[in-house]
């Protein structure tokens, strides 16, 4: 981590080579993002068009389009609905066609102005337009300090989350933590489980920095935010710049995503937050990980950090484990009648099965199922 003087905000890279780019987190980069775009040597010549979505635009939209103008880009917007389900072929054609009337050339770029949602989705706009054009990553939410990083973009199919999508890397991540303090309690703890993900998967130390300071980041103190966000974007950017395009390390970014995808799919992309059902699949793989052998005290202290930041343990009691266990079949991550698991070994470690037998699977839903949620 160095210090970027220019914009006064802390500084990453993920390493790629030719690819590589920055990372920039720091308040009140947006007033910046002008100079951040002339410092990736964007052109001000093709339009540039801005997707985010009715929460955001309110709030950052206007203040965006202007730092941009004032540097000399043309600019456009496009607004979509908020939540997951403007991540879908429908809403990807409507932005497609928002880059056609906005004159968007092969050198044009595409912005990503929100969280999660809007990154993966403006991304795989980005990543088909022309057959690629740049794309820029600036998040609103903590969620998307992981879904930001990394260029897996993607919209969803009724049957199956990301299941249409590519791996297209960002130009830069724009990271303004001020937007962070508009953030709605339930936003702020489903964002913060990924972060929690991070320190489970790569660092104990971590971890144990996130169970310690759970008040601060549950306030929204920006220090702390800061920290937290520059701690998760550091290990996410190690593990993509060793394997950028999963063809194995990379894959124990999903810790949790298993059942977490099929929890989004069978509640039909409303019910749960990404990072809530997140949350219930991170212990139900400490809890796989038990069955198959490994200390009990992984889930334990798994779902005691996860219940300290208010985040949901359990599977919804309505959802039909059946549901549950056809939207995984439909999953990337299933193989010829087992799943590929991530299943903690200790915490800051995690290894890759895949040998896990759905039958086992089905077990730890059904016991997840009859606990309280």
């Amino acid at each position: 981590m160095s210090k970027n003087l220019t914009l006064d905000a802390a500084e990453l890279t993920v390493e790629l080579g030719e690819r590589s780019y920055p990372i920039w987190i720091g308040s009140g980069l947006l007033g910046r993002i002008g100079e951040a775009f002339q410092m990736r040597s964007i052109p001000t010549r093709s339009p540039i068009v801005i997707i985010t979505d009715d929460h955001v635009a309110p709030l950052y939209l206007e203040r965006t389009e202007a730092a941009l103008r004032e540097a000399g880009y043309q600019v456009s917007s496009f607004v979509v609905a908020a939540g997951e389900s403007s991540k879908s072929l429908q809403v990807y054609e409507q932005c497609i066609t928002a880059a056609l009337d906005a004159g968007c050339d092969r050198h044009s770029s595409i912005v990503a102005l929100g969280g999660g949602v809007v990154g993966d989705l403006a991304g795989y706009v980005a990543a088909t337009y022309m057959r690629g054009i740049r794309f820029i990553q600036v998040p609103t939410t903590i969620l998307a300090h992981d879904s930001s990083v990394g260029g897996k973009v993607a919209v969803n199919h009724p049957f199956a989350k990301n299941i249409i999508g590519a791996f297209h890397q960002p130009e830069m991540v724009l990271y303004d933590t001020a937007t962070l303090l508009t953030l709605p309690d339930r936003e702020v703890r489903a964002g913060l489980a990924e972060m929690i993900k991070h320190g489970l998967i790569w660092d104990e130390e971590f971890t144990a920095w996130c169970e310690a300071q759970a008040e601060r980041l549950l306030a929204k103190d920006e220090e702390a935010l800061t920290y937290g966000l520059l701690k998760g974007c550091a290990i996410k950017a190690q593990v993509v710049s060793q394997d950028e395009r999963e063809h194995d390390l990379r894959a124990i970014l999903n810790l949790g995503h298993t059942i977490g995808h099929a929890l989004e799919a069978v509640a039909g992309y409303g019910e749960l937050l990404h990072g809530e059902a997140i949350s219930i699949g991170m212990v139900g793989s400490a809890r796989l990980a038990e069955r198959l052998g490994e200390d009990k005290q992984i889930a334990v202290r798994t779902e005691a950090i996860l219940t300290k930041y208010g985040l949901p343990v359990a599977v919804p009691q309505h959802m039909n484990s059946d549901d549950i266990i056809q939207a995984m079949m439909h999953d990337k991550k299933f193989k010829e009648g087992h799943t590929v698991f991530i299943v903690p070994t200790a915490i800051g470690h995690v290894e890759i099965r895949k040998d896990v037998p759905v039958s086992l699977v089905r077990d730890i839903i059904e016991e997840l199922k009859g606990e309280k949620a």
